[in-house]
């Protein structure tokens, strides 16, 4: 789906504008460009693909850290072109597990991610059309101090914020992100920005990524699911950054599992006519994706309402 989109899209990019005084990139002499996949005037833009990024990218970086992951920020797909150069640096909190993935590239010669890593030594990564790398982007100097020799190097960037072991429920308040060592210089910077302190995903108004209500929603995992709303009953609730709550995930994807998953949600308190960040229902959505299904009459026989922004 990303590289259909690049395809279909890649003249489409904008300029970005990088604020005075930043260095992360050479912009004074060769500037980025960005072509938005939440663009819904872009052909396969918007929420679907996000998604279907957010999720793939995730369950990877799941993998590898064994940690809740709270969604950051995804952004589109960049473009350097000849002569960029990408500074090193370590990225701000909470952007702390990371993903590079390449879209495309016409280059002359690799165009190397330079780390430093744990060991001290300076490693060279490179990436072909369709790799991903995952690194820890707030604890390891990072970048491509290199000019990039060729005519462009198009990748998307994905952050995550860890949130605690798999193995472990989350039950901080108020009390610094577990990836912060206490004592160190950078818990007094993250207090000084942060005076109320820490909120976990249990709160249903913590809106900085997902649950694993979300999660496994999307995954259509019935026994999952029903495992976390035993464990967390507010979760059937809960809103992610966009305002979508996991009885949102499920009814847009056409599965058989999915009548399954949205009578749980519902028989476990979901608000049928919840409204995202947009102002869309479920049955709105559903209706938009799949039109009527078994899902679509079962939201409207417990009193669901088709509202939306088109609507």
């Amino acid at each position: 789906m990303l590289k259909e989109f690049w395809d279909t899209n890649k003249m489409r990019g904008d300029a970005e504008l990088w604020p005075p005084g930043s260095t992360y990139v050479n912009h004074w002499d060769q500037n980025t460009f960005m072509v938005n996949i939440e663009d819904k005037e872009l052909s396969g833009g918007g929420y679907v693909l996000k998604s279907h990024i957010w999720n793939a990218v995730r369950d990877a970086m799941t993998q590898w850290t064994g940690q809740r992951l709270a969604e950051c920020t995804l952004y589109g797909i960049r473009i350097y072109e000849e002569g960029a150069i990408l500074a090193t640096h370590v990225d701000r909190l909470p952007f702390v597990s990371s993903a590079i993935i390449n879209v495309d590239q016409d280059v002359d010669e690799p165009w190397p991610l330079e780390v430093i890593g744990h060991d001290g030594i300076a490693h060279n990564v490179t990436l072909e059309p369709g790799d991903m790398i995952l690194y820890e982007s707030h604890s390891i100097l990072h970048g491509r101090p290199f000019p990039l020799k060729g005519r462009f190097f198009a990748n998307v960037l994905i952050h995550f914020e860890p949130i605690g072991p798999l193995t472990q429920t989350p039950v901080r308040s108020g009390d610094l992100p577990p990836y912060l060592i206490p004592g160190s210089p950078e818990e007094k910077y993250w207090r000084r920005k942060h005076p109320k302190g820490w909120k976990v995903m249990q709160n249903p108004e913590f809106t900085t990524g997902t649950t694993e209500a979300h999660h496994f929603a999307v995954k259509m995992d019935v026994t999952s699911l029903e495992r976390v709303l035993n464990m967390h009953e507010r979760y059937a609730n809960a809103k992610d950054a966009n305002g979508w709550t996991p009885l949102h995930e499920a009814v847009r994807l056409k599965h058989d599992r999915a009548i399954d998953i949205v009578r749980m949600l519902v028989e476990r308190g979901a608000d049928v006519n919840a409204l995202t960040s947009e102002g869309k229902t479920p049955l709105f959505l559903t209706r938009f994706y799949l039109g009527l299904t078994s899902v679509s009459r079962y939201l409207e026989e417990n009193g669901a309402k088709v509202v939306g922004p088109e609507v």
